[in-house]
């Protein structure tokens, strides 16, 4: 069912405040673009751009001129019409059969949703029409470009089973939901967005957000193990890391393991309080599994002097007290 929710009054570019885009993959039923843009409009959604997005074999090509007469008859008054169709190495594309096809694919989903976010508030994303990889990539899509107000649709019948007839819109007694996808977004943040948005290749916006996450990771990590660990704790945990047992790294600090075991279970004690957990401390793995890369980024000639400072260019150590043992 569509949910409730009032589309933002944002100001873009070419278009009225408020306005939305719906942005849709064709298959061979064209009839799935059109009743999920019905279904849109009786929910008082103000669609004001169809964007299809589509193959070019001989019945999705028929399907497209279905369409645009159905735009052209003045049923749909004010909603403009634009078609991408998806383009390979050698041309426009009949089918999927190749990995630079789906990449062909995915440029054209990526640009169709890009384009249409520059000039609505709002962009609906219809996941029903064509083949099942052209649902797949747009939720790749979505999971890059979509803000927290876009929509991602499947388009639910009963009554009538695309194939069945050629028919553009439902009849009496006929029965369609369009039903919200969640999208599990790779970012809130509107400036990351803006970012990926600017780039025109989606594997390029992958590779750029990967690095992003990336460094925050780094940053996060460091943050950790600067703020919120003593000396001592820092240089178990790196030892840890290493993948020295209690007994190794005792030898190595010249402490006893109860002390080590002490400062471990605090070093685990602060990570469950960083990581949010709520449950029983974490144990060894997820240490690791955490703090290991950034340790192995400073190589033990750097970690192993101490507390690690991050200074302007870059990062430099200082030898750091140890604890008791």
């Amino acid at each position: 069912m569509l949910p409730a929710a009032e589309p933002r009054a944002i100001t873009r570019r070419r278009t009225a405040p408020g306005s939305e885009a719906l942005v849709a993959t064709l298959g061979h039923e064209p009839q799935v673009v059109t009743i999920t843009l019905d279904l849109l409009l009786a929910d008082r959604r103000p669609v004001r751009q169809l964007t299809v997005v589509h193959t070019s074999s001989e019945a999705v090509l028929a399907g497209l001129r279905s369409i645009r007469e159905e735009v052209a008859s003045g049923r749909y008054e004010g909603v403009r019409l634009r078609s991408v169709p998806v383009r390979g190495p050698d041309g426009p594309l009949e089918d999927f059969r190749t990995e630079s096809d789906v990449r062909g694919l995915l440029a054209a989903l990526y640009r169709a949703v890009r384009d249409a976010k520059r000039a609505h508030p709002v962009v609906h994303l219809s996941l029903a029409g064509g083949r099942k990889v052209m649902g797949v990539a747009a939720m790749v899509v979505a999971q890059l470009l979509f803000g927290p107000d876009d929509r991602a649709w499947h388009l639910l019948s009963e009554g009538w089973r695309p194939g069945a007839e050629r028919r553009m819109h439902l009849a009496p007694g006929d029965t369609a939901y369009l039903v919200p996808v969640p999208v599990l977004r790779w970012t809130d943040s509107g400036v990351m967005l803006a970012a990926l948005a600017e780039l025109d290749d989606p594997l390029e916006a992958i590779r750029r957000y990967e690095e992003i996450v990336r460094g925050e990771r780094m940053r996060r990590r460091r943050e950790f193990v600067e703020r919120w660990l003593t000396p001592a704790e820092r240089e178990v945990a790196r030892l840890a890391c290493q993948g020295l047992d209690n007994a190794g790294i005792a030898r190595r600090l010249g402490r006893s393991q109860r002390t080590v075991a002490n400062q471990l279970s605090q070093v685990y004690a602060k990570l469950a309080d960083w990581l949010g957990f709520t449950g029983p401390p974490p144990g060894r793995a997820l240490l690791l599994a955490e703090l290991a890369p950034y340790f192995e980024v400073l190589g033990p000639s750097k970690a192993a002097v101490g507390s690690v400072h991050q200074v302007e260019g870059g990062i430099r150590t200082h030898a750091g007290p140890q604890g008791s043992g």
